[in-house]
């Protein structure tokens, strides 16, 4: 089996590992880089539990190779955080909004919401549900998880 040594960029650090051809990005973040908040839920893309950031778009990453993150730039929850360094406002928001429960989903949930917001600081309801249509939650219904998202955009446009 073929080895391969990437250059990726994950939450903000830069990273030289070296991976089988047939590692997906999420093993990589969870076994190598050691990176655990990204959840493995069904392997398939079907939960959203696996949800990063790459160059800008949320990804399920069970279903992207680790070697197409070459060059790339990640954001996972482990790099979330607010301009003091303490919990960014989607995860205040979430705490707010009651929008956990067994907290299995939530990073999922954190990371489609941000790059929602990174791109459309003022969704709409519809909008908010569209973008975290690809993540299941067994748990909370959807409901303040949706109020949460509303929530944390309301205090980024107060720091804007």
């Amino acid at each position: 089996m073929s080895t391969h040594t990437l250059t990726i960029t994950v939450n903000g650090h830069l990273y030289t590992p070296s991976v089988s051809g047939s590692a997906t990005l999420l093993e990589l973040l969870r076994d190598t880089l050691h990176l655990t908040g990204t959840k493995n839920g069904c392997a398939e893309g079907d939960c959203g539990a696996c949800t990063v950031i790459l160059n800008g778009q949320a990804v399920k990453s069970c279903l992207v190779l680790a070697v197409q993150a070459d060059g790339a730039a990640v954001e996972t929850v482990e790099g979330l955080q607010g301009a003091a360094g303490g919990l960014h406002p989607l995860q205040e928001a979430f705490i707010e909004a009651g929008a956990v429960q067994c907290g299995y989903c939530t990073p999922g949930m954190l990371m489609s919401a941000k790059a929602l917001l990174d791109a459309n600081p003022s969704p709409t309801r519809d909008e908010i549900r569209t973008a975290l249509a690809g993540n299941l939650c067994r748990c909370t219904g959807y409901a303040k998880i949706v109020t949460a998202v509303e929530l944390a955009a309301n205090k980024m446009e107060t720091v804007r």
